[in-house]
């Protein structure tokens, strides 16, 4: 099948922040690590002070210095390292497995520290080049210099280790359903959507900013990390695809042209036209003709939070949506729509959801879709069961899933809008009980209330697709042993657990639960 390649670019004037209320959310509690050696170094300000013999008490001072070796990778990509002969850790982001470097103590966090890298002073195993040149300072590609097989091994003993503290999953019980994580065949140009920001001045690493004696011009590209006010130009991006990366080149060669009166939005005066660029693209399976550019929207918001959606969408050139195909389904997408950002590993992923469904395939079984986005996993099952009842925040969303059932053809899918954070109890009285449930929360995972439904409504079988391990971990833990402190009992066993590396070079993992009836 021949796919081409179309765009849409949607550029942000002012955004909203979505609050989500989370009443009732364990803490998650810090996985625990093994044993590292390391040396210990002073700055110069402490040399006069006496030295102090490491101990299992020992406590790191702000700023101090140390030699440092990083064991291995936590949730979200920081290095984990420990002091020598203690039990203290000390995290460090952009430090790999093996490297050994020197460290500052920036921050002190109970029981460990944050460290900030001064200089490696050798590298890290499974060491590669990094192909992109802003690796070293960007803040999407952590790992990019990590050998990929050795990335998707610290992902899967992140998943472990997560389901073991957080979820309380006993090691055996995790070894007979944990399986191995689920590897991407495309670890470049992946990605569907990107999002780039505006800022009004463009930072620059430290030796060039020495060279260019000052911080530069306007900028377009990606924050810094830590940084909500330092952008990165970026002239082209490996994660996202070829197609986007020329529209990229395109609008950074024009968009500074002073007669185009287009300011960059200002962090913190609040002030300036142009915030956000996103740039979606997708496949158009039915001219067969290669369009470079379908669309450009306008988004619009008057709040000052750092998110790029907005109240209002103008259409300033083509079509509203852009169209994906995935599993045989084709897809209408608005600038506002979620969407699996890598089309490719999504085909992989809802092969793995629609077989733990387990679905008889007679057309007899309802299906409760919960977070449905534009009906994605859904719609790919509806032609094997009875019905599909979809539940989304998102009202341009909800409109998309409609859309989509309607032009391929799917009458025995219904989608309705409301905030699954929010349901009442008479929540679940409008469709028969589901005989199987997916859920595929955003990051924060599932609202209290809705777990409490799920095991009041106690369906045979739930599908749990997650981007967020440690969430998913406190969720199953819900699930399947109950909440004490709410007298709340749990009503499933785990069965499955499939860990898919979709974004390669990120600290990001999904995930693919499958929970039964106990």
């Amino acid at each position: 099948m021949n796919l081409t390649t179309t765009m849409a670019t949607t550029i942000h004037t002012h955004t909203f922040r979505r609050i989500n209320t989370r009443p009732f959310l364990k803490k998650l509690p810090k996985p625990s690590f093994s044993s590292l050696s390391a040396s210990l170094q002073v700055t110069p300000e402490e040399e006069s002070q006496p030295s102090t013999t490491q101990s299992p008490s020992f406590y790191p001072k702000k700023n101090q210095t140390l030699e440092l070796v990083c064991e291995s990778l936590a949730f979200k990509g920081k290095g984990v390292c420990k002091v020598a002969d203690t039990g203290f850790v000390l995290m460090c982001d952009r430090a790999l497995p093996g490297e050994r470097f020197i460290g500052r103590v920036t921050r002190k966090k109970g029981n460990y520290a944050e460290v900030q890298k001064m200089k490696t002073i050798s590298p890290h195993w499974d060491f590669v080049n990094a192909p992109c040149e802003y690796a070293s300072y960007c803040g999407g590609c952590k790992t990019q210099n990590l050998l990929y097989e050795a990335q998707v091994r610290a992902k899967e003993q992140q998943v472990s280790e997560l389901i073991t503290h957080v979820g309380m999953f006993k090691d055996l019980e995790l070894s007979a359903t944990m399986k191995p994580i689920v590897p991407c065949n495309i670890q470049f140009h992946y990605r569907n959507k990107m999002e780039f920001s505006f800022a009004t001045q463009n930072w620059l690493p430290k030796e060039e900013h020495e060279k260019q004696d000052g911080l530069g011009s306007y900028a377009l590209g990606l924050h810094v990390p830590g940084f909500f006010d330092k952008v990165l130009t970026i002239d082209k991006c490996l994660l996202q695809s070829e197609a986007a990366n020329k529209v990229l080149a395109v609008i950074q060669d024009g968009w500074r042209d002073s007669e185009l009166g287009l300011s960059p939005y200002d962090v913190h005066t609040h002030a300036g036209f142009l915030k956000h660029l996103m740039l979606r693209s997708g496949s158009d399976v039915k001219t067969g003709l290669t369009e470079l550019m379908v669309s450009i929207v306008n988004n619009v918001n008057t709040s000052v939070g750092n998110t790029s959606l907005g109240e209002e969408e103008y259409i300033l050139y083509g079509k509203p949506t852009i169209t994906e195909t995935l599993r045989g389904i084709i897809f209408q997408i608005s600038a506002n729509s979620f969407f699996q950002t890598n089309t490719h590993q999504a085909e992989v992923l809802y092969k793995i959801v629609e077989g733990n469904a387990g679905l008889r395939g007679d057309g007899s079984e309802i299906v409760l879709d919960l977070f449905c986005g534009t009906g994605t996993i859904g719609l790919t099952l509806a032609r094997k069961v009875k019905h599909v009842y979809g539940y989304e925040v998102v009202p341009q969303a909800i409109s998309d899933a409609r859309r989509n059932a309607e032009q391929n053809g799917i009458h025995n899918a219904t989608f309705v809008q409301g905030d699954l954070n929010k349901i009442s109890d008479s929540f679940g009285t409008e469709f028969p009980k589901p005989d199987i449930v997916i859920s595929d929360p955003n990051r924060p995972g599932m609202h209290m209330k809705l777990i409490q439904y799920l095991l009041k409504l106690r369906a045979k079988r739930i599908v749990y697709v997650s981007c967020n391990p440690a969430t998913c971990a406190r969720d199953l833990d819900y699930l399947c042993h109950g909440v004490a402190e709410k007298d709340i009992k749990g009503c499933y066993k785990l069965r499955s657990l499939q860990p898919v590396d979709m974004f390669p070079h990120t600290p990001h993992i999904e995930c693919v639960a499958l929970l039964e009836l106990d």
